[in-house]
């Protein structure tokens, strides 16, 4: 979820026009940080009971702000207590290694990013649709890459190989290289950063 957030603070920033500042839940809820009672909190969580996650809502809305979770279980605490939802709709999780909800943060947090840029005017009608149509070709793509599992097999065994692996990324493809890196890691036990 951190990571997600990392990607869509480019996002928010560049779509929208709103500064952003990501936090770990973990260290948030600790800082004290003063918060605009004009704010807005997003939080994210795949299960939507992260207690971290939780305590940081609390503090938001305690300080007057709105809050929008980005939960996969609409049913969950953190649905239940926040001013707003966005369904991640990820569907059950099943591994620790979960590039589904992540996969399903970023697709909510991008439409997000370009509605509230669209509202807020900082993106033209054609710009929107642009960027909408590049959302909605997301699941095809995907697909094509799944047809060439034979060339990703060929890959994989070479990287298995590997003691470590350096994963490189600029602009918001360097928190996905952080969650690339992270997620090879919880799989392989191969060094990654």
């Amino acid at each position: 979820a951190y990571y997600a957030g990392l990607v869509a603070k480019y996002w928010f920033e560049r779509f929208a026009r709103i500064p952003v500042e990501i936090d770990v839940a973990s260290e948030f809820r600790y800082r004290d940080p003063p918060l605009d009672a004009t704010g807005l909190t997003l939080v994210v969580s795949q299960s939507g009971e992260t207690a971290d996650t939780l305590a940081c809502l609390r503090y938001a809305k305690s300080q007057g702000q709105k809050t929008l979770a980005v939960v996969n279980v609409p049913t969950s605490t953190i649905a239940r207590e926040s001013d707003a939802m966005a369904l991640t709709l990820a569907g059950p999780e099943i591994g620790v290694a979960s590039t589904k909800a992540f996969t399903c943060q970023l697709s909510v947090l991008a439409c997000l990013a370009v509605a509230i840029g669209r509202a807020r005017g900082a993106l033209s009608a054609e710009r929107e649709s642009e960027l909408v149509s590049q959302l909605i070709a997301v699941p095809g793509l995907m697909a094509e890459a799944i047809k060439r599992e034979n060339k990703i097999e060929q890959i994989a065994i070479i990287l298995s190989k590997a003691k470590d692996v350096l994963y490189l990324g600029r602009g918001a493809s360097y928190p996905l290289a952080m969650e690339g890196a992270l997620k090879l890691k919880e799989i392989s036990y191969i060094h990654a950063e």
